[in-house]
């Protein structure tokens, strides 16, 4: 038995809420906890049914007594609900990340806590750290640049928690994931991230694909079944009254990614190096994640690349 099993048996019976349930890292939190005879409820906006043993409310958490309903008579709370999108998106429609994020947040959190759940891990992002090439938690504590709303969002919400450790100690658990894929993911090529952006290019067609930059750029790609564990993993042995990076800590540069994909889908591509490429390179440290919550990622790249198309395709 792995020591994930060990753990998710102390959640048997338990009644346990996860906000956007029906998401990336949502669906899989869901299905371990599932597995392992909770009683869950998932809150989201999507009207999808990831998983019949789940209850599915659908709701909009931006209502402050929505919250106060469904945490009710809850043990524990996952509040992994959010907005995902491009950096362009973000930053061309940044109220329409930076509101509902506020206010659900702000509801979750205080529902959370006026309904007395002892126990709760929140998911902020990568995005909640200033600008760095490789991101510990002991470092980067400014915040993100002033036009990065969705990163305010969260550390906003990361402030909250810390307002309530101090003032009612109470010790709800955060963790910030770095680039996250996998099935269940937004593959618009609109707003989506690269990977699911990629997939969606290809399967439409677009040969050869055409790539911004010049493919040296290096980030941290986590699969979410991996994320899922950390998550949990974060909620049952806490975050020390601060957060926890999620990630694989493996620097995977853009080029070594499309080979990747190209090593199991036919596909021709092209770099196109008078575009930008973004930041040379985001990677999170993972220490504190293996040493406070004995979380380290799993699924390799190619693995993990299989499965999201495998599911795409279907």
């Amino acid at each position: 038995m792995s020591e994930l099993d060990k753990l998710l048996k102390n959640y048997k019976d338990k009644n346990i809420l996860v906000t956007g349930g029906t998401g990336l890292i949502g669906r899989q939190v869901v299905k371990f906890l599932a597995d392992a005879g909770a009683n869950v409820r998932i809150v989201s906006l999507d009207r999808l049914e990831v998983d019949p043993r789940a209850e599915h409310v659908f709701a909009d958490l931006t209502d402050l007594s929505t919250c106060l309903d469904v945490t009710s008579g809850m043990d524990c709370v996952f509040h992994l609900a959010g907005i995902k999108g491009s950096i362009e998106v973000t930053k061309s429609k940044p109220a329409s990340f930076l509101v509902p994020l506020l206010m659900f947040n702000t509801n979750v959190l205080e529902a959370a806590r006026r309904n007395n759940v002892q126990k709760l891990v929140y998911t902020s992002s990568i995005g909640a750290y200033s600008s760095s090439e490789v991101f510990v938690e002991t470092d980067n504590r400014d915040g993100p640049p002033m036009d990065q709303a969705p990163g305010w969002a969260k550390r906003i919400a990361e402030l909250q928690i810390a307002t309530y450790h101090q003032q009612y100690d109470l010790n709800y658990s955060i963790v910030r994931p770095c680039n996250v894929y996998g099935p269940g993911d937004n593959f618009d090529p609109e707003n989506a991230m690269v990977i699911p952006s990629l997939m969606m290019r290809i399967h439409n067609g677009e040969n050869p694909l055409k790539i911004w930059g010049d493919g040296s750029a290096i980030r941290d790609f986590a699969f979410s079944r991996d994320a899922a564990e950390g998550v949990i993993k974060a909620l049952h042995y806490g975050t020390r009254g601060d957060f926890v990076n999620i990630g694989s800590g493996k620097e995977v540069s853009i080029r070594q990614l499309v080979e990747s994909m190209q090593s199991f889908i036919d596909f021709e591509f092209e770099f196109d190096s008078t575009k930008p490429s973004g930041f040379p390179k985001r990677v999170m440290d993972m220490k504190r994640a293996k040493e406070w919550i004995d979380f380290e990622a799993s699924t390799s790249l190619e693995d993990g690349l299989k499965e999201t198309w495998s599911w795409f395709l279907e």
